[in-house]
């Protein structure tokens, strides 16, 4: 399952620098799929469409920082836990029960988001 920030989210800044997929987003920021993985051009996302993988999407919110569940791993791969999760001053970056994967899914996702 990817992990999701609430609008409890108090902008501090904390999980962003800690999440190895560039998946997390200040609020209003544009993201591309490109961002700090090695994915570039034409990519087929984990829902079987297709997008540009430099193209800039629009910000999922304008309030408060914010995960791209495709670019989400729950850290699998990289860490035991979730680290957005663990430094969360309040507790605001808790499990998306709207995109729920296994952990083999989370694999994939890492090795299709790096590489490796």
């Amino acid at each position: 399952m990817a992990i999701k920030i609430t609008d409890e989210c108090i902008n501090c800044d904390a999980c962003i620098s800690e999440c190895p997929n560039n998946a997390i987003y200040e609020p209003d920021d544009e993201w591309t799929y490109a961002q700090e993985t090695s994915l570039e051009g034409t990519i087929t996302l984990p829902n079987g469409e297709t997008a540009d993988a430099e193209e800039s999407n629009e910000a999922i919110s304008d309030e408060f920082y914010f995960i791209v569940t495709d670019k989400c791993t729950e850290c699998k791969g990289f860490h035991d836990e979730p680290q957005c999760a663990s430094v969360c001053p309040v507790d605001c970056c808790v499990p998306d029960e709207d995109h729920e994967e296994t952990e083999e899914k989370l694999m994939e996702k890492k090795t299709w988001l790096h590489g490796e």
